[in-house]
């Protein structure tokens, strides 16, 4: 019985299609490449070009593939491009997300693993976040994923299948065999911009707000490696294979880092004291977002391994220094 991964040759999504792979699990990839890479796919592993929103294709995958699970990873992910694009996030989050759920019930899919997000808790006044804490997305973004999440629940309620919904926190790093990293170009996380910063890619970077409530005046994250962020993903599948019930849990590592102590890591590992500018506050980030992750951990035995910023960083270091070469040769 096959996992179907959607968005497996996007970033998160082909970390996860290398671990399912490395495990020997048969894996087949749903991914329509607006930002995914078709070499990003192991050749061994099916790929369909297809949109996580076509119902026909999706079944004719689920069926052709012989699908048992679905690691759902396709996603539109820019808090500030929500902001200017509410409409577009709610089709292809929220949707797009509806039409594949739609498609897993057609066709006897028995575990369904969501990719969701630490935004649907908004401008949180608590921290570490715990799972019960209220949603209160403050983006289209966050309430996009809201919503997919609960209609996941009533439809498994509905149709007899069973779910997890892992709501993560800012996602880093890249495979620490060397494999895969984030690769768009166009990719605004914080460690990918600062890392092409540093082997002059950018002429420079920029910190959006440093006027926020924290420490040093600029936005705290929990930042988690792609690779354990994948490792989380199997364990919640190993505990719906084993009959274990539907779960919400949050993936951090309950540890948070802001933005200057990230730029100050990155500069330290690359040797480059690249230039950072001072920006304006970007509408939708909240100060701070820091998981309690206790649940991933004790519910799921998700175990870390690479639960450190600076190895986080210098493994998105090694990657952006392989895009180098690659453009080079």
């Amino acid at each position: 019985m096959t996992v179907l991964v959607s968005g497996g040759a996007g970033y998160i999504g082909g970390h996860m299609v290398l671990n399912l792979a490395d495990r020997g699990e048969p894996v087949a990839v749903l991914d329509n490449l607006s930002t995914g890479f078709r070499w990003s796919v192991p050749r061994e592993v099916p790929l369909v070009v297809a949109d996580a929103g076509d119902f026909e294709a999706v079944l004719a995958a689920i069926r052709a593939h012989n699908v048992r699970s679905i690691i759902h990873f396709a996603a539109r992910i820019v808090v500030p491009e929500s902001m200017a694009d509410p409409l577009g996030y709610y089709l292809a989050n929220t949707v797009k997300t509806r039409t594949l759920i739609a498609a897993a019930v057609a066709g006897g899919v028995k575990e369904f693993i969501f990719s969701s997000t630490a935004a649907v808790y908004g401008e949180a006044s608590l921290e570490p976040l715990s799972e019960s804490h209220a949603p209160m997305p403050v983006s289209p973004y966050g309430t996009s994923k809201w919503m997919s999440e609960m209609m996941l629940r009533d439809a498994a309620a509905a149709h007899g299948f069973r779910y997890a919904v892992l709501r993560y926190f800012n996602v880093a790093g890249a495979d620490p065999r060397g494999r895969y990293g984030q690769s768009s170009p166009a990719a605004t996380h914080l460690i990918k911009v600062a890392s092409q910063a540093a082997l002059g890619q950018r002429s420079h970077m920029e910190v959006f707000g440093q006027d926020y409530p924290t420490p040093d005046g600029t936005c705290v994250r929990d930042y988690i490696h792609v690779s354990d962020l994948a490792e989380a993903h199997w364990s919640a599948l190993s505990h719906l294979r084993s009959g274990g019930a539907s779960v919400l849990v949050n993936a951090g590592y309950g540890k948070g880092y802001s933005v200057r102590q990230v730029i100050d890591t990155i500069r330290n590992l690359s040797g480059v004291d690249f230039e950072v500018r001072q920006g304006p506050r970007r509408p939708g980030d909240p100060a701070s977002i820091v998981a309690n992750a206790d649940k991933l951990r004790h519910d799921l035995g998700w175990q870390p391994k690479l639960d450190n910023l600076a190895t986080i960083i210098g493994h998105a270091l090694d990657w952006e220094r392989e895009m180098v070469r690659r453009a080079g040769t």
